[in-house]
Formats: structure tokens, C-alpha cells, sequence
């Protein structure tokens, strides 16, 4: 990646994913970075709980992604969702809701380096990275799930996308921040 303003540039990333292959893909990808990886969800456990991360990438299948994002959470580390067979609606709804600031399909690995220098800017600059996301991909959830795919869950995607801001992922993130917990809010 050619940006000389690079979000990717000097950080210490996480990435984690039961195949081996991903896991060199995205050490590859994000050249810029600092990548620690893991292929299982003991060592990505443990590196979580002793490493402060600026991002981790998990794998959802494999890898007990939604349990190693909610420890992200806990220890304030952004996490980026990554799957292929668990790319379905109820599992980016369980990402959202459990805080993940953006979940994306292994479809789009050759851009991961892209997508994070939008999502992390957004993400810096107060932006909701939601909506970041369904701007650029809402189109291929579309494609995956049927044009209709929201319906069977109308009433949280009608909240969510009211309040792309204060969605239930970021409601979660605020119960683990330190800085509102030392205030005692």
C-alpha cells in the first residue's frame, strides 16, 4: 500500500484464523503493520490478555471468534470480524452486538488493507464504521443473503441503522472503557 499517512504503518495488529493460508495472506497485505498471529483460541487468548493491539482480525469459524472478541472488547482492542462459512446474517447480527467494528467476507481479503485504512479513519474521526461498511458491501451482503435478508430482523436492523452511532457493538465498548469507567458512569 502506496499511503505515506498509513494507519497500517508502525501498528501491532492481531490476526487470528485456523488456516494457514488466510493467516499468510493478511501478514502479507498488511506489510505496513506489526503482524502477531495465532491459529487457535489459546494462543489468541493469551496474546489478547498480554499485548495491547491496535486491531485484530478473527476468523469467526475455528477459532471461537465471538468469545476472542469479546476479550478484544474487554481490553479495548478494535476487531474486525473475518469469515467465510459463517458469512450469514445472524452472525455479522452477533458481531455487531457483541462490538466488533466491522465484520467482512474472506471474499474481500485482497482488500483488507483498503478497508482497514477506511474503517480505522472512520473509527479515529468518530465515524460509525458500520455504516462505512454496509456503504461499501451492502451490495454483496445483498447478493449473499437475498435483497430481502433484514426483513426477518426488521426491528433491530430499523433501530440499528437509525442509530448507526450508538448501535449495541458500541454500547458494549463503552461498558469496558476505562476512561467512563474511572468516572464512574
Amino acid at each position: 500500500m502506496a499511503q505515506t499517512n498509513s494507519f497500517l504503518k508502525n501498528k501491532h495488529i492481531l490476526a487470528v484464523d485456523d488456516e494457514w493460508d488466510v493467516i499468510e495472506t493478511i501478514v502479507e497485505i498488511l506489510d505496513e503493520a506489526d503482524v502477531d498471529t495465532a491459529q487457535d483460541y489459546e494462543t489468541a487468548s493469551t496474546k489478547i490478555l498480554q499485548t495491547k493491539y491496535d486491531l485484530a482480525i478473527l476468523d469467526i469459524m475455528g477459532v471461537n471468534g465471538i468469545k476472542l472478541l469479546e476479550e478484544c472488547v474487554k481490553n479495548d482492542i478494535p476487531a474486525v470480524m473475518l469469515t467465510a462459512n459463517s458469512l450469514n446474517p445472524e452472525s455479522l447480527m452477533e458481531s455487531i452486538k457483541k462490538g466488533a467494528i466491522s465484520y467482512l467476507s474472506k471474499e474481500h481479503l485482497s482488500e483488507l488493507d483498503t478497508l482497514i485504512e477506511e474503517l480505522m479513519g472512520a473509527k479515529n474521526e468518530g465515524k460509525p464504521t458500520w455504516k462505512l461498511l454496509f456503504e461499501k458491501l451492502g451490495s454483496h451482503f445483498n447478493l449473499r443473503f437475498g435483497n430481502n435478508w433484514k426483513e426477518s430482523n426488521k426491528e433491530f436492523w430499523d433501530d440499528f441503522e437509525k442509530n448507526w452511532q450508538v448501535s449495541k457493538g458500541i454500547q458494549e465498548r463503552l461498558l469496558h472503557d476505562k476512561k467512563i469507567i474511572d468516572k464512574g458512569i
